[in-house]
């Protein structure tokens, strides 16, 4: 049996960044890898460019993990954006803030991010073990027996940092949660996040490349309104996407209607008022054109006359109560309903995850199996794009590091239990 003080499981940023910051002391930590080569993921976050996180107050980040920011408080206290901006900027990789708040590394190559936690894994003695998957891990005599197809590991302290289940050719196929239930902890209904929506019968497939800021966007579920959101929207050729739909998404699901507030300032009540206004100043031009003045794009209007059973050529005197009615309805709340999300080739992140009242918040150890840790994307916490997923690695990882680091022992007596 392979002695070891702590075994990382996944090499992403969360798993080497723990794994780096873990070392020292006397400590021996090893990476297990099933992938030919560490942070394949990495590689593609931002489209290779690799948006490390997002500029900006770290208070403000609580509200971006849906309904769970408030577990990762500790973590973003503990490790935040500056911490990370310095720690990448002291190993040669300096960023950039974009206009929108994001931060990437000024070389707009992820690759420089993916080296310079292997340099520094490398400098703290980490030894990164590559194509080797775990296939087993059990607990003998308080010690963790992780076993891979080559070695078996005998280790004080073991963090799984697998990952999620989307992008699977990168190694993130979700074996992180058969690890956990094995462990005894549950796991939440996991799918696809920060995705595109499909819409059934799409009406503005011929409208894809149109975009709307800050339109209100409501999930209707058995006929019931569960949540509602704002944020930019774009039209797709199968359906809906933009930041709004994207943040949104961990909420969607297959069979819910999306409801469309495309005047996100006006209720059914006051759009009544305003539209007689508009119609009243506008005198004979064609309600369209009315519409297309008031930040709807004109082809956009073409297609909601044409849906409300309109003539494109009406003009504003010509609509009937009947006519504003179905308008109105229209503009307030247009229903769509979602055929499917979008795969879990092509979501940038997993919803659901390991449960967070299983996992001590303050250290990300667990509360069922001592010296057990989790981080990153293996947990239930998605954030929205914009660099928070990755943020939350790194903060998470640093926050169960500086447990490990506090309280890990090198191997004693029993490390060659067989």
């Amino acid at each position: 049996m392979n002695p070891c003080s702590v075994a990382v499981i996944g090499g992403g940023p969360a798993g080497l960044f723990c794994a780096l910051r873990a070392a020292g002391s006397g400590r021996r930590v090893i990476v297990l890898e099933k992938k030919a080569s560490p942070g394949r993921k990495l590689l593609l976050s931002g489209s290779g460019q690799c948006n490390l996180t997002h500029d900006g107050d770290i208070g403000s980040f609580l509200s971006r993990y849906g309904d769970n920011g408030g577990f990762l408080k500790p973590a973003l206290m503990n490790f935040g954006n500056r911490d990370l901006i310095a720690f990448f900027e002291e190993r040669g990789v300096p960023t950039a803030v974009e206009s929108d708040g994001k931060v990437f590394p000024a070389s707009r190559k992820a690759a420089d991010v993916l080296n310079a936690l292997t340099a520094a894994c490398s400098a703290s003695g980490v030894e990164i073990r590559s194509g080797d998957p775990v296939v087993e891990i059990a607990i003998h005599s308080g010690r963790f027996l992780v076993r891979t197809d080559g070695t078996s590991y005998a280790a004080d302290r073991t963090v799984i940092a697998t990952g999620g289940i989307t992008y699977p050719a990168t190694g993130s196929t979700g074996g992180g949660y058969a690890m956990a239930r094995g462990l005894g902890h549950r796991v939440t209904e996991t799918g696809p996040a920060l995705c595109a929506v499909q819409i059934k019968d799409h009406p503005f497939s011929d409208l894809a490349g149109i975009s709307f800021r800050d339109r209100t966007i409501s999930i209707l579920r058995d006929g019931r309104r569960v949540r509602r959101h704002t944020g930019d929207l774009l039209f797709t050729h199968a359906g809906l996407s933009g930041p709004g739909i994207l943040d949104f998404s961990r909420f969607i699901r297959a069979g819910d209607t999306l409801e469309i507030s495309f005047l996100p300032d006006f209720t059914p009540e006051t759009i009544e008022e305003a539209l007689l206004g508009w119609i009243t100043e506008a005198g004979q031009r064609k309600i369209g054109t009315i519409l297309a003045a008031h930040d709807l794009p004109e082809r956009f209007a073409h297609k909601l006359l044409a849906a409300a059973g309109l003539d494109p050529d009406s003009t504003g005197a010509h609509l009937t109560k009947t006519d504003r009615a179905a308008l109105i309805k229209l503009l307030t709340g247009w229903p769509l309903a979602v055929s499917q999300l979008g795969s879990i080739h092509e979501a940038m992140i997993t919803r659901g995850g390991v449960t967070l009242d299983e996992v001590n918040p303050k250290t990300m150890e667990s509360r069922l199996v001592p010296r057990l840790f989790f981080v990153g994307e293996v947990l239930d916490i998605d954030g929205d794009t914009g660099g928070y997923n990755l943020q939350a690695a790194f903060s998470t990882a640093a926050l169960a590091a500086k447990r490990i680091a506090g309280t890990a022992i090198a191997p004693g007596p029993g490390a060659g239990l067989q």
